[in-house]
């Protein structure tokens, strides 16, 4: 709540609205560009030098699990001006300047702000770091960074690195929510795991039912640019050692020989974790799953007689209501083609997974 509040104290200076904010919004146009799409908009001096560097670092970091390096957001970096353009309307933007610097740009930024947001960020060093929504247009996030130096402003983003990926990472998976939750045409799939399993997750158009099996439930996209597949598998918990990272895989690769395979006329083609390329470590993170503790693992597959691979992200969590423990996975393969996206979108609908439905269970 702090920071929604500190968000509108801030922003206060830059509009000066007759009609309501529901109105502003709702006239303002949608969003645009690519899910992962991001505006950085600083002076060039600065983008040029070590600040800039330490935004690289963040924003273009390697995506964990991915065979190929791809950043975790697209970054387009814009020069500040007065009117600014319709880059401005896409879904991600962030402003980032230091009172200390006296070029055109900086001053063109500092403009923006009102002498009393200028006094604090030069009085209390805590204050770095705002969010907005809806600036520019409806749909999008923005956020300032900012600091009376450029020294102090690259201490916060190295202590801070984490926190600022996580809130976009975070919001582009919310986008993804909302889709999951507009889609009907797979609702059929979702209540008939309900009432056969209880449990649920949210698909959107165009998954079907692969493959059922009393522990087993695989979900498959495929057209002609990428192969989606999401499976779901079950066992009796016994042991908080089965979410551990080496027991889930061990286990990972029971049910991927058993079930999923690139041709089931051949025995040999079935789906195992691909271990041995070098550099591609598994990504294994403790995460509060809907108030669940889980497993999450990013990672590579690949069949066993080499005939495809990509990536997966997958869940170990527990029910206790059940006493089951559930693996869930989404993987992929679209050899040549980024992935990054697909794995965001894998995350968001993992995340709808629910069980013990029927018991209002989360």
């Amino acid at each position: 709540m702090r920071i929604l509040l500190i968000s509108f104290i801030f922003l206060a200076g830059f509009w000066t609205c007759t009609t309501s904010e529901k109105s502003r919004i709702e006239n303002l146009p949608a969003a645009t560009g690519k899910p992962g799409d991001l505006i950085l908009i600083l002076d060039s001096v600065q983008w040029k030098g070590e600040l800039g560097h330490e935004l690289r670092k963040i924003f273009k970091a390697e995506v964990p699990g991915l065979p190929r390096e791809e950043p975790l957001f697209d970054v387009i970096y814009v020069y500040p001006r007065k009117g600014y353009t319709l880059l401005t309307q896409i879904r991600n933007l962030v402003f980032v300047f230091t009172l200390d610097q006296q070029t055109s740009g900086s001053k063109i930024m500092k403009e923006n702000f009102t002498e009393e947001t200028l006094d604090r960020i030069r009085m209390d060093s805590s204050f770095f770091l705002v969010t907005s929504k809806d600036e520019y247009s409806r749909g999008q996030e923005v956020m300032y960074l900012f600091s009376d130096t450029q020294e102090n402003l690259i201490k916060k983003l190295r202590q801070n690195g984490k926190r600022i990926q996580d809130y976009f990472n975070a919001v582009e998976k919310k986008r993804l929510n909302a889709a999951l939750e507009k889609s009907t045409t797979t609702r059929g799939i979702t209540e008939a795991l309900r009432k056969e399993f209880d449990f649920e997750i949210k698909l959107p158009f165009g998954f079907k039912v692969a493959d059922k099996q009393q522990d087993f439930v695989w979900l498959r996209l495929m057209d002609n640019r990428v192969d989606k597949n999401i499976f779901i598998s079950w066992k009796p918990y016994e042991s908080e050692y089965q979410l551990l990272p080496d027991s889930l895989i061990h286990w990972r690769n029971e049910i991927a020989r058993k079930y999923l395979f690139d041709d089931p006329d051949n025995p040999e083609s079935y789906v195992v974790t691909e271990t041995s390329v070098p550099f591609k470590p598994l990504k294994a993170t403790q995460v509060n799953f809907n108030n669940r503790f889980a497993m999450e693992m990013r990672w590579l597959w690949k069949t066993n007689n080499n005939s495809m691979g990509g990536p997966f992200i997958s869940y170990g969590l527990v029910d206790n209501e059940q006493q089951r423990i559930y693996y869930i996975e989404g993987f992929c393969f679209s050899p040549g083609k980024d992935q990054r996206e697909t794995i965001r979108e894998f995350e968001a609908i993992l995340w709808s997974f629910k069980s013990s439905v029927s018991k209002g269970k989360p």
